[in-house]
This record gives C-alpha cells, sequence and structure tokens, in this order.
C-alpha cells in the first residue's frame, strides 16, 4: 500500500503545559511542559503512524521555528517533505488550569504565503506518489479560498481520493466544486455551509445524503462532539454515539478520527467499519492530556468496544 499523503499548509509547534490558576497580569508558573509537531495534517501523519501505518506529511516551514519543527517531526521519526517558505512557523500554546479543570488554546496566526511558495507545494504533491490525500487545517495568510479546488483537480488528474478537513470559505468552494473522497465538518462547520441549523443527528444525517447524492463528496463524517459521529455515504447512513470517557484535553481529537478513518480506508475496510475506528480514534485522543493525540492501545480498545455495541 502507498503512503498516505498529507498536507498542512499553516502548521505549528504545539506548546502545553499544565498552570495552577491562569490570571490576568500576574506570572503563571507552568509544569509538564511539551512541544509537538502540530497542524491538522501533521496531526494525522502523526496517528496514521501510531496505528501502524505509512504516511507522508508534506508542509510549509519557515524561519528559526521552520527547523525546530523539523526536529519534533524527526525526533518522532516522521517521513516527512518541507516546503521552505519566507515567513516563520508559527508557535501555539495550550494551558490547562488544574485548579478548574479548563483548557486555553491560544492559536497564533501563522505566517503570509505566496503564490510562489503555493505552486511548490502543489509540485511537491505532484512528485510523490500516493493514492491518498489528506488537506487538513486552516488556510495562511496569502493563500487563496479555492485553493483546495486546485488540489480536487489534481487529485482528479492522477486518479487519487482527497480527504478534506477545514472550515469557512475554504470548505464552502471545495464542496461546491464536488469530487472529494471523505469531507469531515463539524456541526457547526456543515450548518454553516448549508445556512441553516440542523436540530438533530436524524437532520444532520438526512442533510448529509442530500450532499452525496448531489455530487459533493463520495463521503461525508460530521463530528457531533461529544454526542458522538453521522456518516453518509451512498449506501445510507450511519449515526453512532460517543463512548462515554473522562476528557483530558480536546486538542487533536478530530484530526486523530480523520487519521483512524482514511487509515481504515486506505487498508480496504467498509466505510462503517473505517467510522468506527475514526470514532475510536478521536476518543482516544481526549484521553491524553496537552498536544499528544491518540495511543494505539487506547484506540483498539475503544474500537472494540464500538464494534460490540454498534456491529448489526
Amino acid at each position: 500500500m502507498k503512503p498516505i499523503v498529507t498536507l498542512t499548509l499553516n502548521p505549528t509547534i504545539d506548546g502545553s503545559a499544565e498552570a495552577e490558576a491562569v490570571r490576568p497580569t500576574h506570572k503563571i508558573r507552568t509544569s509538564n511542559e511539551n512541544y509537538d509537531p502540530g497542524g491538522g495534517g501533521i496531526n494525522v501523519t502523526r496517528v496514521i503512524k501510531e496505528l501502524g501505518g505509512e504516511s507522508i506529511a508534506v508542509y510549509l516551514a519557515g524561519g528559526s521555528t521552520g527547523g525546530v519543527l523539523d526536529e519534533l517531526l524527526g525526533s518522532r521519526g516522521i517521513a516527512r517533505r518541507r516546503i521552505p517558505i519566507a515567513g516563520t512557523t508559527r508557535v501555539s500554546h495550550l494551558v490547562y488550569e488544574k485548579s478548574t479543570g479548563l483548557e486555553y488554546r491560544f492559536i497564533a496566526e501563522g505566517p503570509e504565503v505566496s503564490e510562489r511558495e503555493c505552486q511548490k507545494c502543489l509540485q511537491a504533491l505532484e512528485d510523490l506518489d500516493w493514492d491518498w490525500l489528506v488537506a487538513s487545517g486552516s488556510l495562511p495568510r496569502g493563500v487563496p479560498s479555492d485553493f483546495y479546488v486546485r488540489l480536487i483537480d489534481l487529485c482528479a488528474a492522477r486518479g487519487g481520493k482527497l480527504v478534506l478537513d477545514t472550515s469557512g470559505e475554504p470548505l464552502k468552494l471545495a464542496l461546491e466544486r464536488g469530487g472529494l473522497a471523505l469531507v469531515k465538518p463539524s456541526q457547526g462547520e456543515f450548518e454553516k455551509f448549508l445556512g441553516r441549523p440542523l436540530g438533530s443527528p436524524e437532520a444532520i444525517a438526512a442533510a448529509a445524503a442530500e450532499a452525496v447524492a448531489a455530487g459533493k463528496s463520495e463521503m461525508i463524517a460530521i463530528t457531533l462532539g461529544h454526542e458522538g459521529a453521522v456518516l453518509a455515504t451512498r449506501e445510507g447512513t450511519v449515526f453512532l454515539p460517543a463512548p462515554k470517557v473522562e476528557a483530558k484535553s480536546t486538542s487533536g481529537a478530530g484530526d486523530s478520527f480523520v487519521a483512524g478513518m482514511v487509515h481504515a480506508l486506505a487498508l480496504g475496510w467498509r466505510p462503517d467499519d473505517a467510522f468506527r475506528l475514526g470514532i475510536a480514534s478521536g476518543t482516544a485522543a481526549v484521553l491524553s492530556t496537552g498536544t499528544r493525540l491518540c495511543r494505539r492501545i487506547d484506540v483498539d480498545r475503544i474500537y472494540g468496544e464500538i464494534r460490540r455495541t454498534s456491529a448489526p
């Protein structure tokens, strides 16, 4: 099987730490500091590797922090291809407040990217050999909103499958173009695309089924937070509730979901069973603190539980 390629246009160095209390104007003393390579596609590659699959992370990076990002990826044995840019890779922070159990997330804007750097990124994807491409995360400044539409055309030209996890105008334009293999919006993102609220999993499933029938995507998986997720394919729809666990952090749960589902689809699993692995991976991610994502031992255990309770 060919490696799954992931694309991260606006990667980040994810710093996480704990503090007793977060208060304005005071020095906040932290502990349990940790730094991870982050950004949607990079997180997906990390999880695919954790699950035993092969993945190559393609990403834009620049400045001194771009070098740090490379070191973090290298120390984890992540196969990668860096596209150098003039701007400086962003650094984001997550602080867990022990006194309240609340999580504070500070997400940096990131660098501006030129059209020339975008073209280098597309060329890198052309040069690699893959069947599945996962584009995940926000677009950095300077990248046009229709960039993911270009990826749809690239995948169509070479017979590949594109998985998209983004939001806002880039998601809207990609869905309007159609031709995706899988798209994973949250409920709020999907409602924003439709321009109307959807009050129940049944309503969400019906709307997703309409979008699949219209050719927007072969599969649409809509995450509903702690309530679970909905999958729509040409064969029908599935709703699965989220397993009950004690969440330590929600960071990276969506990326873990995408990684688990795409890993299974690339292995030839049925979409409904790949959906179960996606839910198991996303659920396992919330068991880890900070930005550490999921562990395979947790994914396997939760997947087994989902299979026992949801298999027909």
